[in-house]
């Protein structure tokens, strides 16, 4: 199994998806591919426009993709791809299309066979057990929370740490102590921006200029940085 989770497509102040563009084209190596994309977290945005956005930076890197979007039968695309693309957006949109296509499991046979898996912001929390610890508003109802369940742990993609002057609401750590709280056997990685993981076979690796943040019920929360010990959560 091989999967890039990145928390977020875009930096402050930066082109899209420049952030992880070098460590997108090392982990799917030095031979051109043509990966299959899933742009169905997209809702402001066209599936063709995002296809292009996401198509001119893999370019840059010397790789291509083909949105799902264009296939009649998408589970066969799946069962074809070279490597498996899946953008961010609006995670319950995301999951509602994936479940309605019936895509997976035909996605976790394909990554589990050893299929390269990429997914930023919503395309990470997607290969958690479940979208429960998505930031996202459920605009339309998907069958279910569960997703591709590729990791045992989940993740809060952007996750942030400011609670901003004048808020009196929860902040995010307050949230997601509240999923804990409920789901106590579960880890939960809040994943800062401008940070990712890669995970190959069972060996995992934080990479990025910050720390994550893991929460597990019973214990505090801690930090944990690029080059720490992140096994306990596959394990």
């Amino acid at each position: 199994m091989r999967l890039l989770l990145i928390s977020n497509s875009t930096n402050a102040g930066e082109a899209y998806l420049d952030h992880p563009k070098k460590q997108i084209k090392n982990f799917l190596g030095e031979i051109p591919i043509s990966a299959l994309f899933v742009p169905y977290a997209g809702v402001s945005i066209s599936f063709d426009d995002y296809e292009l956005r996401v198509k001119e930076r893999f370019n840059e890197i010397s790789h291509d993709i083909i949105s799902i979007h264009h296939f009649s039968d998408p589970v066969k695309a799946v069962e074809s791809a070279k490597a498996i693309i899946v953008g961010g957006g609006n995670t319950f949109r995301l999951l509602k299309l994936i479940q309605d296509y019936k895509l997976i499991e035909p996605i976790r046979e394909r990554v589990f066979s050893g299929t390269p898996y990429i997914g930023w912001s919503a395309g990470a929390n997607v290969a958690c057990p479940t979208i429960s610890t998505t930031n996202d508003m459920p605009i339309v109802q998907p069958e279910s929370f569960e997703a591709f369940n590729l990791i045992p742990f989940q993740i809060n993609p952007h996750f942030l740490d400011a609670n901003p002057e004048g808020h009196a609401g929860e902040t995010r750590e307050m949230r997601i102590e509240e999923y804990i709280e409920l789901n106590r056997n579960t880890f939960v990685v809040g994943l800062r921006e401008g940070t990712m993981f890669r995970v190959v076979k069972s060996k995992i690796e934080l990479i990025g200029p910050r720390n994550a943040r893991i929460f597990k019920y019973g214990q505090p929360p801690k930090e944990l940085k690029p080059g720490d010990n992140f096994q306990f959560m596959i394990n």
